[in-house]
């Protein structure tokens, strides 16, 4: 079974449980807790991925995380599961696919748009409002620089890709250009 795949089972169990007990967003703060911890404390998260540490010592960080968070007794439990069965070194995998079911809950989409410089504060509150018109949903934006798309942008939600960069017109061109060259 792949990772993913992995993460997103453990993740889609934690979710129906926090969903039934009406506490998705304490557990999205405190899965975004550990996220913080772990990207402050890169020692300790090597060591719950490495195999080469004992499963008790894993137990024992993870102890020491449920008492640091203050978790409650499922989600302690639900960290206590992911040591028994070896699968805490994908713990990472299974916060952000918990992210990703709190996303889709909420109706929220990630879109990435790239420019050739950097977009201006008011372009991007634009970007975000043409996107959200047309994928009817929340979006959350991340603005990317690439130089080789040469200018224009590129935006992706998902799946759906919008392509306005003048690379990809230039690309165009020149696919034209061949095409009549061959006839």
């Amino acid at each position: 079974m792949t990772s993913t795949v992995l993460a997103r089972r453990y993740a889609k169990a934690l979710f129906n449980v926090a969903k039934e007990d009406g506490k998705l967003e304490a557990y999205s703060e405190a899965l975004a807790e550990i996220t913080d911890f772990l990207n402050e404390s890169s020692d300790v998260e090597r060591a719950l991925e490495s195999p080469v540490f004992p499963p008790e010592a894993k137990q024992s960080i993870v102890e020491e995380l449920i008492k640091a968070g203050g978790f409650d007794e499922v989600l302690s439990n639900f960290l206590r599961l992911l040591v028994e069965r070896g699968r805490v070194q994908h713990l990472r995998s299974i916060v952000d696919s918990f992210g990703e079911l709190m996303d889709e809950e909420m109706g929220v989409v990630k879109a990435v748009v790239t420019t050739a410089v950097p977009l201006p504060g008011d372009l991007k509150e634009k970007m975000a409002g043409l996107l959200a018109e047309a994928t009817g949903k929340k979006v959350t934006l991340k603005v990317e620089e690439n130089p080789a798309i040469i200018g224009g942008m590129v935006a992706r939600v998902g799946d759906m890709v919008w392509d306005g960069s003048i690379r990809s017109q230039l690309q165009k061109i020149k696919d034209s250009i061949g095409r009549s060259e061959l006839r």
